[in-house]
């Protein structure tokens, strides 16, 4: 599969997330109200250790009993911004209907590399397999992310789990929203200043250039709003791995009146469909959930 040849204004122009979204100073805040708002009415276990790194940390969120499962949710930022911190307006939905959620912290680049970032959220989820059990996060689990989050979900998929002693599919199911998955495009744009790609680890570090390796369900999602290109993205996975689609899809979930930051708020409406696709994963009853463009 190739890349679609693109001009660096054009990159810019499908890639800025910022610019393309003139009022994402206003989405941004409601990430850091309502995350704040969810860390003191939930009480998580902060700064759990995963990994050796700086951030290998993650929070952990326990419902009142006994969770039923776990969601664990890989934020965005081009892999370069923002803290799990950032992102804990994520959990009350899930908490509220008896899950536990472990929101993950990365190291970020230029600090590291994308492939460091990679390997550290594999240790995550070989954490949560082994050790989430005796903090109350208990199986079956599902991983989600935003953006470049998305990205590091669909690098999970591709990753071979029993080559790490798990089992070949340790997680049950997985939404890969607004996400990245061929970052061959990156290499012209600005943000590579930081991510320091070039055309050879860009293709490695590219899920649709990559076979899956798991057997569980992916659900792709994007805003209806987003630029061309990470619809194109979305899209572009999709096709790629036609045998982790949930039943009936014929294409990515496309939300309704959603950009590249607003769509990340359907976390906080228990009624959307993100939420009801990975509550549906998470019971193993794709029966709960149709797909439909909301």
């Amino acid at each position: 599969m190739m890349s679609m040849a693109m001009t660096p204004e054009e990159v810019e122009r499908g890639y800025d997330n910022r610019a393309a979204v003139p009022d994402h100073p206003y989405w941004l805040a409601q990430f850091a109200s309502r995350s704040k708002a969810a860390i003191e009415t939930l009480k998580p276990a902060l700064d759990l250790r995963y990994g050796t790194g700086d951030k290998e940390t993650l929070d952990l969120y326990l419902p009142a009993t006994p969770a039923k499962g776990t969601f664990v949710f890989i934020h965005g930022g081009y892999w370069r911004t923002f803290d799990k911190a950032d992102h804990a307006f994520v959990a009350p939905s899930f908490v509220a209907a008896g899950f536990a959620v472990a929101v993950v912290n990365y190291d970020l680049c230029p600090g590291v590399t994308i492939a460091t970032i990679v390997e550290q959220c594999r240790h995550a989820l070989r954490w949560v397999e082994r050790y989430g059990p005796r903090h109350g996060a208990v199986g079956p689990v599902v991983i989600g992310g935003h953006s470049a989050g998305g990205h590091l979900v669909a690098m999970m998929f591709a990753t071979d789990w029993q080559a790490r002693g798990l089992a070949r599919s340790p997680f049950a199911g997985g939404l890969a929203l607004s996400g990245v998955f061929d970052l061959e495009p990156l290499v012209v744009s600005s943000v590579n200043a930081d991510l320091r790609l070039d055309m050879e680890e860009a293709r490695r570090m590219s899920p649709v250039h990559l076979a899956p390796r798991v057997d569980a369900t992916l659900l792709v999602a994007v805003g209806a709003d987003e630029t061309s290109e990470f619809i194109r993205q979305s899209q572009l996975l999709h096709d790629a791995w036609p045998g982790n689609r949930p039943a009936g899809a014929d294409s990515p979930l496309l939300l309704r009146d959603r950009n590249h930051y607003s769509v990340a708020l359907d976390f906080t409406d228990p009624s959307s469909g993100i939420v009801r696709g990975v509550l549906a994963l998470l019971t193993a009853d794709p029966g709960s959930f149709t797909l439909h463009h909301k």
